[in-house]
């Protein structure tokens, strides 16, 4: 499948409401968002949870290299927090992340799955139960199929499921695992998504 545009993930966007965004990688894909989060609006009205997979102490570094290039605050989450807009929340360290029903967090140290954790699947398959298809979920760079499953999930509750462009990936497996696993997920080339982050919604602009 082709890469879609810039148009296109920003029509896209405009036209589905979103009450949340979960983002998920490996190997490639701190590169990736310190391309995509500089274009996230500094009144962000939604929330972002991301779960990457570093070795365990790495993801506290993360937080400061990603506070450094987005506008909106970068935290690492804690347990039972409440899920706030405008925020970036990270998975902590050999934890998995899970979205409550009531929109707060909840850590785990579960079993690994596809032998990672924190496991993205485990934080999309929670987050499309809580947001169903006011949910956008994107899959970045990596070299396993964790991830795959959770953006099937989210496509089945009607949310949204985008990958990284395979093709300009610097691991492409995550990427065409996720397209192998719903024909709803699309492709679009970091750039593209970039510039739809613009349409997100603000506390300017919102779907009802």
């Amino acid at each position: 499948m082709t890469a879609a545009s810039h148009q296109d993930a920003a029509a896209i966007l405009a036209a589905h409401a979103v009450d949340a965004v979960v983002i998920g990688g490996s190997a490639g894909s701190i590169e990736a968002l310190l391309r995509l989060l500089p274009h996230v609006p500094a009144d962000l009205d939604v929330p972002l949870l991301a779960v990457l997979h570093v070795p365990p102490g790495r993801a506290s570094l993360l937080t400061a290299t990603f506070g450094g290039r987005c506008a909106v605050p970068v935290r690492e989450a804690i347990d039972k927090q409440t899920i706030e807009p405008g925020t970036l929340l990270l998975a902590p360290p050999d934890c998995h992340m899970m979205v409550e029903r009531d929109f707060s967090i909840s850590l785990s140290v579960d079993a690994p799955v596809h032998h990672s954790r924190p496991s993205i699947d485990v934080l999309f398959e929670s987050a499309a139960w809580a947001w169903s298809r006011r949910l956008l979920g994107v899959l970045l760079s990596g070299a396993s199929a964790d991830g795959a499953d959770g953006l099937a999930a989210i496509a089945e509750r009607g949310g949204l499921a985008w990958v990284q462009d395979p093709d300009s990936a610097p691991s492409a497996f995550m990427p065409r695992a996720g397209l192998s696993a719903t024909a709803a997920a699309r492709p679009f080339s970091i750039a593209s998504m970039g510039g739809a982050m613009a349409v997100l919604p603000t506390a300017a602009r919102r779907h009802p």
